[in-house]
């Protein structure tokens, strides 16, 4: 097998993954393909080639020859920035992001949509650059460009505040030295006629979630150490090594675990009843007052900011839905906003919260440090309502409250307490919560990749879209509402 830059980082996470994509393609779950982050990457590779200035991009090509025939040509011809620029070695091949012509050397820029460096991008430079000077060019320097996340846009993009830029020569060029026997044992393993018999790790989860987890974690009972809420990775991994997996393993092993973990695995093995701590329950509920407006958002992110004020991968909330309980048992309303899409949706977005929502009155949301930050950060940028969604803020209460500090758990949790988990095991068989029912949309990520796509849609498709996002919303809050009422029940 012949490695490209992509291949090698792969192989350096697990050989394996190489073997199973020639061998068993059909296993990969494709979940693991964040499209959003893929066109993010996409994006961010664009923006940065200006960098530098005028750049000549080499053509894509199928034919891998003729993108590094072609990058010959314009090195011959003396250009100076060039992006996509092509080399092989040894069958080896990769295409630098930006690629700068000195004459007598040049130097590589690797860009990454990430605001940090990670240990990845090490091998991709070393990698890139073992191809690159094995080809005969002489290699000066190596860059990693990734975005800076401090930087927050006014008026035109600033590319180099927007940028960062590391010199990584001195972490690439002693890497030099395994590259080669690295790529060696990859394709030794890549080119095995058998599976390769690779344990799990901690590889499987990182750099990158791993596509092939399905078969290589087929021998993972469904309530293992690794579904143990809130443990830190490591110590799964050191547990499983020791032979401790499942959750009687847990129990009867000196395994360090806290209070929750150990409800967690105790209601499953023993299928206990649900703990009802009706104090703490009541004790919640007396920090509510009413009217009680149940408030949840939506937002995306831009790699690259569009709008003043927002940073690379800011929250920016474009809708949100509101129910309103006037009394216990009372009245229930609803009202809710979905921004214009291709348009900045924070400031109508702004207007309509205030509107909707009067000062000093209870607010709840679920998971309540999300909302609070969307509102301080409105508050930031439109000074004509901060007094008003400060108050907001400040009269936010958290409806996760009793299932995060277990006043109610149950075995149907599993451990977690985010909405979706604790929906359908507090009001199961609600035709009206079920969200697998809704058209097109199911979930918070999903309606963060559909608004930003809007754009350019035919109207009927954007009409369909729209109408699925307002579904979505509103059963977030609806859903808190249905969430109370059963948490009334328990006290009485």
């Amino acid at each position: 097998m012949n490695l490209s830059k992509s291949r090698y980082c792969s192989g350096i996470q697990c050989p394996k993954m190489l073997w199973m994509k020639k061998n068993m393609p059909e296993a990969f779950d494709e979940s693991v393909m964040n499209e959003a982050v893929l066109a993010a990457g996409t994006r961010v590779g664009e923006v940065a080639r200006g960098y530098f200035g005028e750049y000549t991009e080499v053509p894509y090509s199928e034919t891998k020859s003729e993108m590094i025939r072609d990058t010959k040509s314009l090195l011959d011809a003396g250009a100076k920035i060039i992006t996509e620029a092509s080399f092989s070695t040894g069958g080896h091949f990769c295409s630098t992001d930006i690629l700068i012509n000195h004459g007598d050397s040049v130097d590589i820029v690797e860009v990454k949509s990430s605001t940090e460096i990670k240990e990845i991008y090490y091998h991709d430079m070393a990698f890139q650059y073992y191809v690159v000077s094995r080809s005969g060019l002489k290699v000066g320097k190596i860059y990693l460009m990734h975005l800076n996340s401090e930087y927050e846009r006014h008026g035109d993009l600033d590319l180099e505040e927007l940028f960062v830029l590391n010199d990584c020569t001195a972490e690439a060029v002693p890497m030099q030295a395994d590259v080669e026997d690295n790529i060696l044992y990859i394709v030794s393993v890549a080119d095995k006629a058998g599976e390769p018999d690779n344990d799990i790790g901690e590889f499987c989860l990182s750099p990158y979630e791993c596509g092939y987890r399905g078969h290589c974690w087929r021998h993972i009972p469904e309530h293992s150490v690794f579904t143990v809420s809130r443990l830190w990775s490591s110590k799964k991994f050191d547990a499983y090594r020791n032979g401790i997996i499942a959750f009687p393993d847990l129990l009867e092993s000196d395994m360090s675990l806290n209070a929750k973990q150990i409800t967690q695995i105790r209601a499953e093995v023993s299928e206990a009843p649900p703990i009802v701590d009706r104090s703490a329950i009541g004790a919640f509920l007396e920090t509510l007052s009413y009217p009680l407006y149940f408030l949840d958002f939506e937002t995306f992110q831009q790699a690259i900011p569009e709008y003043d004020g927002v940073r690379p991968y800011a929250q920016i909330p474009f809708q949100f839905s509101l129910h309103i309980l006037d009394k216990p048992g009372g009245t229930l309303t609803h009202k809710e906003f979905l921004a214009k899409e291709g348009v900045d949706p924070r400031p109508e977005l702004a207007k309509r919260l205030c509107e909707d929502i009067p000062e000093n009155v209870c607010v709840l949301a679920y998971n309540m440090g999300f909302e609070k930050g969307v509102i301080a950060r409105l508050a930031e940028n439109y000074s004509e309502y901060e007094a008003h969604l400060m108050s907001i803020r400040k009269n936010i209460r958290d409806l996760m409250r009793p299932f995060a500090d277990h006043a109610y758990y149950q075995r149907e949790l599993r451990g977690k307490y985010s909405i979706k988990a604790v929906l359908p095991a507090l009001c199961s068989g609600d035709p009206e919560l079920d969200y697998d029912a809704l058209d097109g949309i199911h979930n918070g990520s999903e309606a963060m990749a559909a608004f930003p796509a809007l754009p350019g849609m035919p109207a009927a498709e954007i009409a369909g879209i729209r109408a699925a996002l307002l579904a979505y919303c509103r059963l977030d809050t609806l859903a808190m509402v249905k969430i109370l009422e059963r948490l009334y029940a328990l006290v009485k």
